[in-house]
């Protein structure tokens, strides 16, 4: 087998790709895209590509501050859009309430996160993955979202269509989690044919969906799907559409304000078993030699990863490796994987917090490995630590 198959290649970066990911996503569903950004360091360069694409009916907005960014892009998926706002994690940060209004309304909306170094500031230039648990539990109340991470600069492609997939079945504010070091780093992208892209056609609401005992015939914003548990997308202004919306809790089903107990209680195990169903595919094992030491990690980590693994092999010595793309929810067999193995090992740059995930939601003694220096993982660095592990140090 060759290394690449056959295609037309063209070198592409994170940021690129994604950029033409969000494009693409926008052609295949039909949707006009409406990106509300802010520029920020390592994210600017989806907002200024977006912005040339003018032809394929995108709308950039650059907006005063990250609030309002992410306000335009909300209020453009209320009306019919597929609404993006880009930034990096302190643009996150400012943007967490409008993401947990988007989480009540239940519009789709695609939250891109090219993670930098931090707290606050931090390194803007530099590269880091520790806006996982902000992407998760960065929010008041319970505001589950679901999380998609790309694992090399032309995945980023791949991601946004996927990230574009959840929101808009499931009516979801989605986190793409980037992060520097794909954002700027380049590889081979082989050119996908049309027909190997996905269908991501919506259906908007036509008219009423709910008869009331009366026999009359309404249009009630908070009935759902019974397989995705997504609400139905009405237009605004489509005659006998009209229904409230607003950041207040709803009634199940007619979307009125609510301040029953029983009701808020439902709607917030509600909104989590639509998160939690989400289908997502089932993460892939690569263990060709029956290891007990399995590698798990998430994002950009995956070349040097890749590369520690393939040396150690080189070596005669047996490691499993597996890579999350989807963080939440899971992959449903990811309890069964880590079951399997004797040591987990989880390489991340931050302080553990896939690791913390892993330990609280399956109970087995992940081990992190951690680098925050700004800087990707050395395969070298990389793969002797893996090598003490192995030999039950």
């Amino acid at each position: 087998t060759t290394a690449f198959p056959a295609g037309t290649y063209r070198n592409i970066s994170g940021n690129l790709a994604l950029a033409y990911g969000l494009i693409t996503a926008s052609h295949q569903a039909d949707l006009p895209l409406f990106l509300g950004s802010y520029p920020i360091t390592p994210a600017s360069d989806i907002l200024h590509e977006l912005s040339r694409h003018k032809n394929f009916g995108i709308r950039t907005f650059q907006a005063e501050d990250e609030i309002a960014g992410i306000g335009a892009a909300l209020g453009a998926a209320f009306g019919g859009s597929l609404g993006v706002t880009t930034t990096s994690g302190p643009g996150v940060a400012l943007k967490s309430e409008t993401i947990g209004l988007a989480v009540s309304l239940e519009l789709p909306l695609l939250v891109i996160d090219i993670q930098r170094g931090g707290p606050s500031t931090g390194l803007p230039t530099k590269t880091e993955q520790a806006d996982l648990l902000q992407a998760m539990y960065g929010r008041n109340g319970e505001a589950p979202v679901p999380v998609v991470a790309p694992k090399t600069p032309a995945d980023c492609f791949d991601a946004a269509l996927e990230a574009t997939r959840i929101a808009l079945t499931y009516r979801t504010p989605v986190f793409l989690l980037s992060d520097g070091y794909l954002a700027n780093g380049s590889e081979p992208w082989r050119i996908p044919e049309l027909d190997e892209l996905p269908d991501l056609t919506v259906q908007f609401a036509q008219g009423p969906n709910h008869t009331m005992p009366d026999g009359t015939e309404v249009f009630w914003p908070y009935k759902r799907d019974p397989h995705t548990l997504a609400r139905p997308w009405a237009i605004p202004g489509t005659p006998g559409l009209e229904h409230r919306i607003g950041g207040i809790e709803k009634q199940d089903g007619t979307g009125n304000i609510s301040y029953d107990p029983a009701n808020h209680d439902h709607m917030v195990r509600t909104r989590q078993a639509k998160i939690d169903g989400i289908t997502v595919p089932d993460l892939d094992v690569d263990d060709p030699h029956g290891a007990n030491t399995l590698v798990l990690g998430w994002g950009s980590t995956y070349g040097p990863i890749t590369a520690a693994v393939r040396r150690l092999r080189t070596a005669g010595e047996p490691i499993a490796q597996a890579h999350l793309r989807h963080l939440n929810p899971f992959p449903k067999n990811l309890g069964e994987v880590l079951a399997r193995y004797e040591r987990i090992v989880v390489p991340e740059m931050n302080l553990g917090q896939l690791a913390t995930l892993i330990r609280a939601k399956y109970l087995v003694d992940a081990r992190s490995y951690n680098q925050v220096n700004g800087m990707p993982f050395k395969a070298e660095q990389l793969a002797d630590t893996l090598r003490e592990t192995l030999r039950g140090n």
